[in-house]
């Protein structure tokens, strides 16, 4: 698709915990059009655009979803902060992005999300359960702390709705209560460490990622050692910090696990 520049109704903005709030835009169904995965940017002024996941799968009703993480020391975001609580229209470009569902594969899902990259993980699973409510997806969203699971009971719903579907929640501060319920499973420590520890072949599966590029990655290492497609991992991060090659080979993590 190629990329527009549009204005959009600010419907809604909702505080989801401390640090993180939902917008909820409004356009017009074909200029708002995009494919699971994609981002968009706002703009905050003439010379800054601000990127961020689109967090709905496209549903023809012209609704848009963002999940913004809000850093008040950082100039940009208590700018943008105070921008969509003002504002009654913003400034957006779209779509961007070449890490989208793909609509011919029908392989098992593995996602990963690691605290806001929960969002373009949302829109992928929406557009996955759609079209194929059999279709095996697992979902793996990481925090630090588990109340940082900002929207933990949309995975819920999905586990409770869909035999297929399972929710992994991994926090680095063990919960005050335990993450249990039918297809849905807790683990304690670092994202990279928690796959490294429950998986044990991902040749079959096509692999979405969406973090920091040091999360990613460290995530990709884990995961090439249990047969991971180079052919079948997608990412962001491997578009604005690229790496070679992006998935190692049996040989280079054996040489990094002797040094």
């Amino acid at each position: 698709m190629t990329p527009r520049t549009l204005t959009c109704l600010v419907t809604e903005v909702e505080d989801l915990t401390p640090d993180v709030f939902r917008v909820q835009l409004e356009g017009r169904p074909e200029a708002v059009a995009h494919a699971p995965g994609q981002y968009l940017e706002l703009r905050l002024d003439d010379e800054t655009w601000v990127p961020f996941s689109i967090a709905n799968a496209h549903g023809g009703d012209g609704m848009i979803e963002l999940h913004i993480q809000h850093w008040p020391e950082r100039e940009n975001s208590a700018r943008l902060r105070e921008l969509v609580q003002v504002a009654e229209r913003l400034t957006l470009r779209l779509p961007g992005g070449d890490c989208v569902l793909d609509p011919d594969s029908r392989r098992p899902l593995l996602l990963i999300a690691a605290g806001t990259g929960f969002a373009q993980m949302k829109a992928i699973v929406e557009a996955a359960l759609h079209e194929d409510p059999e279709r095996q997806v697992d979902l793996w969203w990481a925090a630090r702390e588990r109340r940082d699971l900002y929207l933990e009971r949309l995975p819920r719903e999905w586990a409770e709705g869909h035999a297929h579907f399972r929710f992994h929640a991994v926090s680095e501060v063990a919960p005050e209560t335990p993450v249990d319920g039918e297809r849905i499973r807790g683990h304690r420590g670092r994202i990279d460490q928690a796959l490294a520890a429950a998986l044990d072949d991902v040749s079959g599966h096509d692999v979405y990622l969406s973090g920091s590029p040091g999360m990613v990655y460290a995530c990709v290492d884990v995961l090439a050692s249990l047969g991971l497609s180079p052919s079948r991992v997608f990412s962001d991060v491997f578009a604005y910090a690229p790496r070679d090659p992006i998935v190692p080979t049996a040989g280079s993590l054996v040489r990094e696990a002797r040094s």
